[in-house]
């Protein structure tokens, strides 16, 4: 059995933007996530140690529609903030500071939906640093589809060492 203290998510290797963008070859270097629990199919924007824009390609047969509202298929809200934590956790670990180190996704507040995602909709995944120390960061993202707001939320990282 693993031992509690080594759990988290840890990168293996920084991984450098081809043309400012990180493929899915890319993303799985950095995060453990693997079909069908990886919600970010693409990175299109990286600012480093300040924000991060990916893309979700919402399809019919996600696996999740399956019993989320059959006949009137709706993405479940807490997928989105996965989503989102997702996208913030691969900002947060391809920093050379955090090679290696365990890190956690450990706070979420603030959380609002406010538009349905559904089968078809790109959901682009824009997240921020607001605050960023060596053991912590705190992190603001917005799911959209549309340009309208799908879903938001304040979140916290911890690091360990």
């Amino acid at each position: 059995m693993e031992n509690k203290r080594d759990a988290g998510l840890k990168a293996s290797e920084t991984v450098k933007p081809k043309n400012g963008t990180l493929d899915a070859q890319d993303i799985q270097k950095l995060l453990p996530h693997r079909d069908p629990f990886l919600f970010v199919d693409k990175i299109i924007e990286i600012e480093e140690d300040k924000r991060i824009v990916g893309i979700k390609n919402i399809t019919g047969d996600e696996f999740f529609f399956k019993g989320h509202f059959p006949g009137h298929p709706i993405m479940p809200g807490v997928l989105m903030v996965e989503a989102l934590a997702q996208a913030g956790g691969i900002l947060m670990l391809n920093r050379k500071e955090n090679l290696a180190r365990p890190a956690y996704f450990v706070g979420v507040n603030n959380v609002r939906f406010r538009k349905a995602v559904i089968p078809g909709d790109t959901l682009i995944l824009e997240v921020e640093v607001v605050r960023a120390r060596s053991r912590m960061a705190q992190l603001h993202g917005r799911a959209l589809v549309d340009a309208e707001v799908a879903a938001e939320a304040d979140m916290l990282f911890g690091f360990g060492t």
